[in-house]
């Protein structure tokens, strides 16, 4: 059961207080695969580079198991590139630069042994180029993932709800459900989103953790504490990547265990944000991600003990 993974393969400049990177690695579906591959090997990518993408970076992740058979290298071209600013909180950042490059003609076409993948995984680009894909697609998956940002809310909205009545599960921040959805509580936020399409709604909040929503229950998972976080740039797409590496390996979409892709999920963005780029993502070992796993757990588990009440009403 393959996952498939379409979005941006990119170079990053980034300021945050702890310092600044000129032209990193980046994108959406690098830091998808590299979280991903982790817990699952045999994921392919979908993207779109110019002649600039350093080929070492396509052999990392080819030695990871991702199979490269869908990204498009594009000679005399450069590849996407954004530069960021993050305030003080590290939760808000301003943009300074935004060059689509190959990006703004990239029609993705889809290999052979890519169109029967299990496990979908759209990363945030255009609502039209989401559409495509699952358009391509020769079989049912078993689960279909959607990112996407506000941006495309204001912007291509009619677009963006064709693909969000297509998918499983859609992963956005507090701020984009209460926009998608006019509600501002968000569990009324998440009910008028599963009217939409998606049995599964994960609100991400930052620091703070996420919520998962399905069928009228609610799952919190904590955000972990950190030291210092260095850069949150990769944190979303490393907590997508994680969570459905986590189900491809299990092969199980209940929402019990969809509460543990959860964690999956934010214990690989717990390690991103520590370092600027994909240098904490590269050489994690396996005593290190079981020793995260167990620190999730101690922070969210609990005795409830039913003492009796001392003034009855």
């Amino acid at each position: 059961m393959s996952i498939l993974t379409i979005g941006t393969m990119a170079f990053d400049s980034i300021r945050t207080p702890f310092g600044s990177v000129e032209r990193v690695i980046g994108g959406a579906c690098t830091y998808i695969s590299w979280a991903a591959s982790y817990w699952y090997n045999d994921i392919k990518l979908v993207s779109i580079v110019g002649e600039d993408f350093p080929e070492d970076e396509v052999r990392a992740l080819q030695q990871r198991g991702v199979d490269m058979e869908g990204l498009v290298r594009v000679a005399g071209k450069q590849s996407f590139y954004w530069a960021g600013s993050y305030h003080a909180d590290m939760n808000n950042r301003d943009t300074l630069v935004t060059e689509l490059n190959v990006l703004a003609d990239f029609n993705p076409v889809l290999p052979e042994a890519a169109r029967n993948s299990a496990f979908i995984m759209l990363g945030n680009l255009t609502p039209n180029i989401q559409l495509s894909v699952l358009n391509q697609l020769s079989s049912k998956p078993k689960l279909i993932v959607l990112d996407t940002m506000n941006f495309w809310m204001d912007n291509a909205m009619d677009t963006l709800k064709q693909v969000i009545a297509r998918v499983d599960v859609l992963t956005i921040n507090d701020e984009e459900a209460r926009q998608l959805s006019g509600e501002h509580s968000l569990v009324r936020a998440a009910e008028a989103i599963h009217k939409m399409g998606p049995a599964y709604l994960v609100i991400k909040k930052g620091e703070h953790g996420a919520l998962l929503f399905h069928n009228g229950q609610i799952f919190f998972a904590p955000g972990l504490p950190v030291p210092d976080v260095v850069d949150p740039t990769g944190a979303g797409d490393s907590f997508a990547g994680g969570m459905i590496g986590y189900l491809a390996r299990t092969g199980d979409v209940s929402f019990s265990n969809m509460k543990t892709a959860i964690i999956y999920g934010s214990t690989m963005a717990s390690f991103c944000v520590e370092e600027f780029s994909l240098n904490k993502l590269r050489y994690l070992t396996q005593e290190e991600l079981h020793e995260r796993l167990r620190q999730f757990e101690q922070l969210s588990t609990f005795d409830v003990r039913e003492l009796s009440v001392v003034n009855k009403a």
